[in-house]
């Protein structure tokens, strides 16, 4: 392609409003446009990435034995009634109304359509396993759309669904792919990690999420240097950092501590480590009739609560932060000074792991400015419901004992979720097996952020000049930039002949034939971030050369014009091969 027939759009600045790497260098570079807050208009190199993209997923999804058809973006109320989420879903759910006063929604997702659609369709055991998939675009209202694509409320994103006769066939269709994630990430040339993940509103049994790895990432990753351990921090085990309980050696007593509200801060006081003390938080969850059932949960005042953790606590999916008026019934004391010695036994008591293994420790003693040392278990209070709460931090033992796990950060750009017969019995999407009996359909969900793919590669690959693409999703492979275009014959002929001959070779190759100076036709096609640049210049083509460079190597190197297709192919193929 030439440049004239394409559009660019750089700007020399990024918008105001732009906060992460990624949004600057999409519009600086014309990728994107702002329509409304979260929505972007996706300009003709931003564009092509994507198609770059989805190829490479319809590829492999494809050869994992997937089957692609399309799903609308309009979807009925009623599906989602069926299976409650049309009333779970909170505003982040963009719901419609048509011209009869019929509820409709714009989709996040697919489940209640697929499922429906295989209810309809699927009657056989011999009829599965199945897997179907789209590349469909997605809404969601978020609240504070920010980040550029990276937290859009539209998007494009690959969803997959598998529907197994049994558990053991879901397991293989999972299996399956993750391993086609797997090869889709590596195409691409991204550094990720497969975590372990909580499963969040899609539900399900068991999912693995893909980041990539970025500092700009909003997700924690825990993960072994020594192993293939990962979780997300959400989904991480943490074990207890201290082994066994030791037997009581203090005596309980109740010491002023005023206006000391924190751990830190009453450790400072009681000139103790604050790995003494202990960090009560009271939960609350409403019941149909009376008052609201509490939970206090304990974590060590230098750890910090892991709220997924805590809404796998029996009882406590639905729970929110104790109200003040519910705080005073409990412990008759303000947020700051709450323990858990001398509860009513309506107070579920729950503590983390290494809480349950301290002794001599420091709490609150539901009494204003005060707290109480050398509180022991079983001594000085009931035995606690013991769980894992808690944040796991850097040095934390690995949970496979491997090594100790560290903390990176990463972008969520898939998602593998065993969902097992969540919709399906709630949709009645059932096939008749081998004896004639009606059984649910067993499925799986799989999804990729398409278009978040584009702001996590350059989140990834970036530097001061502009975008550091992946050869794979890059708008162009290579770019060809003539010194004089419109004014040399010779370097006009030299670089149309080339830019032919790249083509035939299935190069995807854009000749800047713009007549710009050398410094501003240099700059925007680093910005953009093209691979690899080959300069034509008369001086150069007098010795039958031309230069070539990469868009990471510090000095270009002249080439004999005859060889340079060979040269570009070899790099081409060469970056291809290090990430296939």
């Amino acid at each position: 392609m030439k440049a004239s027939q394409s559009f660019l759009a750089t700007l020399k600045e990024a918008p105001s409003d732009a906060e992460v790497v990624s949004h600057k260098l999409m519009v600086r570079a014309g990728l994107i446009r702002k329509l409304s807050a979260g929505i972007y208009n996706y300009l003709p190199l931003g564009l092509k990435v994507i198609r770059k993209v989805e190829n490479i997923i319809r590829e492999e999804m494809n050869r994992a034995g997937a089957i692609e058809l399309l799903m609308p973006i309009i979807q009925p109320a009623e599906l989602w009634q069926e299976t409650g989420r049309w009333e779970k879903m909170g505003p982040e759910l963009l719901r419609i109304k048509d011209r009869h006063d019929r509820d409709f929604l714009i989709q996040p997702t697919s489940e209640e359509v697929i499922t429906d659609l295989a209810r309809n369709e699927i009657r056989s055991y011999k009829q599965l396993p199945v897997n179907f998939y789209q590349i469909q675009t997605k809404f969601r209202d978020e609240r504070r759309p920010r980040f550029g694509i990276m937290r859009g409320r539209e998007f494009s994103m690959k969803d997959a669904y598998s529907f197994d006769r049994d558990a053991e066939g879901l397991k293989k269709s999972y299996q399956k792919m993750f391993d086609a994630y797997t090869r889709i990430f590596k195409r691409m040339g991204l550094k990720f990690r497969a975590v372990t993940a909580d499963n969040g509103a899609i539900g399900g049994s068991g999912s693995q999420e893909f980041h990539v790895i970025a500092d700009t990432g909003e997700d924690a990753i825990v993960y072994c240097p020594n192993s293939d351990y990962a979780a997300n921090l959400e989904a991480a085990e943490s074990l207890a950092v201290i082994p066994t309980r030791v037997a009581p050696s203090e005596v309980m007593t109740q010491v002023a501590t005023p206006n000391q509200t924190n751990c830190a801060d009453v450790a400072a006081f009681l000139k103790l480590p604050i790995e003494r003390t202990v960090k009560s938080l009271l939960f609350a969850v409403d019941q149909d009739d009376g008052p609201a059932k509490l939970f206090m949960l304990l974590v060590r005042g230098d750890h910090e609560l892991n709220e997924v953790k805590a809404s796998k606590v029996p009882g406590m999916a639905e729970s929110r932060f104790a109200t003040e008026a519910e705080i005073k019934r409990a412990c008759n004391a303000p947020a700051g000074y709450l323990g858990p010695v001398g509860l009513s036994a309506d107070v579920t008591v729950v503590a983390d792991r290494t809480v349950a293994n301290m002794a001599n420790f420091v709490c609150g003693a539901n009494v204003v400015d005060h707290h109480l040392t050398g509180v022991n278990w079983e001594r000085d209070l009931p035995e606690p419901l013991v769980m894992d709460l808690r944040n796991a931090v850097v040095g934390d033992a690995s949970p496979d004992g491997k090594g100790v796990v560290d903390i990176c950060r990463g972008i969520e750009v898939g998602h593998v979720f065993q969902l097992g017969t969540r919709y399906s019995e709630a949709m009645g999407c059932t096939f008749l097996d081998q004896q004639g009996k009606a059984q649910p359909m067993v499925m799986g969900c799989y999804g990729i952020g398409v278009t978040r793919l584009l702001g996590a590669a350059i989140e990834q690959g970036n530097d001061e000049r502009g975008i550091i693409w992946p050869v794979s999703m890059a708008p162009f492979e290579v770019v060809i930039c003539p010194m004089g275009y419109d004014k040399s014959d010779a370097v006009k002929v030299a670089a149309n002949q080339l830019h032919d001959e790249l083509i035939a070779a299935g190069v995807d190759v854009v000749l800047d034939d713009r007549g710009e100076r050398p410094g501003a036709m240099f700059a925007d096609w680093e910005l953009i971030g093209i691979p690899y640049r080959i300069v034509v210049g008369d001086r150069g083509l007098a010795d039958g050369q031309v230069e070539f460079k990469g868009r990471l190597d510090l000095e270009s190197e002249n080439i004999p014009l005859a060889q340079i297709k060979e040269k570009v192919i070899s790099a081409i193929d060469a970056a291809k091969k290090l990430v296939s």
